[in-house]
């Protein structure tokens, strides 16, 4: 037996509540890329000059920024999920 069968043939055995971790851990990883991405791209579209205070026009641009990725990042995430819908699923294309 190889060492990846091996691995594999250990995955059917994991404990649910540690699976049940992993799969929140990931998920908060996830969610913390994408507030790094926010914050990068809002930032970089947003700052002109840093100073002590955001004047009007930054701040307006921020919630503006931040709305657009947010939307923008749904949209993706349904559009894939209609896709990943209207596909049949692989392994029951392997059976046909």
């Amino acid at each position: 037996m190889d060492s990846s069968s091996s691995s594999a043939a250990g995955l059917g055995s994991v404990d649910p509540q540690l699976q049940h971790f992993i799969e929140v851990e990931t998920q908060k990883q996830r969610f913390q890329q994408l507030v790094h991405q926010m914050t990068e791209l809002c930032w970089e579209k947003c700052m002109d000059k840093p100073g002590p205070k955001l004047d009007s026009r930054a701040e307006a641009c921020f919630v503006n920024c931040v709305e657009r990725f947010i939307d923008t990042s749904q949209f993706i995430l349904n559009r894939l999920e209609q896709t990943q819908k209207s596909k049949p699923v692989f392994s029951e294309s392997l059976s046909d």
